[in-house]
């Protein structure tokens, strides 16, 4: 332990996770074309910060999430949303450690358009939730949605996170300013 009662190791998230229809893994080189399948798609970029990539922004990401997967500490657990039984790659979901000193995370997901409105991302966000709080220790949970995206917000109401606020011109997002909602979720409040 050190000074502040907490463990002196940092925590890691024991990958993979299963749910019912799930198993959320770790990103592979050979899921380019899966990832680039959603990430190149104008309706699944509308309200987030980056694309619609091209195909060279798609094997950047997956680089990324490798050279996430090798950090130490690390604190970004960026994963694959698998379907089972195929494990086919549908869409990513990750959780990011944005403040260690008191214990913050934040929630991101993403989903292919085929897969939208089956419940896959408040299943897979309820399993990264889980595993935030924990196998990382989190106390605190937050996540972001463009204002315009009614399914983002309903995903996360839907997990139980409160709305916090609504801020106005708060991102600015391929070339425009853009109002969004802030949710979060306590440890104490995760069930």
């Amino acid at each position: 332990m050190n000074l502040r009662g907490r463990p002196a190791t940092t925590p890691q998230i024991e990958l993979p996770l299963e749910t019912q229809r799930l198993i959320l893994r770790e990103f592979k080189k050979s899921d380019l074309k899966a990832v680039h399948a959603y990430s190149s798609l104008e309706d699944v970029a509308r309200y987030l910060v980056w694309g619609p990539n091209t195909l060279n922004q798609s094997k950047e990401a997956i680089e990324g999430f490798l050279d996430d997967q090798r950090a130490r500490p690390r604190e970004i657990f960026d994963v694959a949303i698998t379907l089972k039984p195929k494990r086919e790659v549908v869409g990513g979901v990750g959780i990011r450690v944005i403040d260690r000193d008191n214990l913050t995370g934040e929630l991101g997901y993403t989903l292919h358009p085929d897969f939208w409105g089956y419940g896959i991302a408040t299943e897979a966000s309820y399993a990264m939730l889980d595993a935030g709080f924990s196998m990382l220790g989190l106390q605190r949970i937050v996540a972001h949605c463009d204002q315009r995206n009614k399914a983002s917000a309903r995903v996360m109401e839907r997990l139980g996170m409160r709305r916090e606020g609504a801020f106005r011109a708060s991102k600015h997002i391929q070339g425009e300013w853009r109002d969004e909602f802030l949710y979060a979720m306590l440890a104490e409040d995760f069930s």
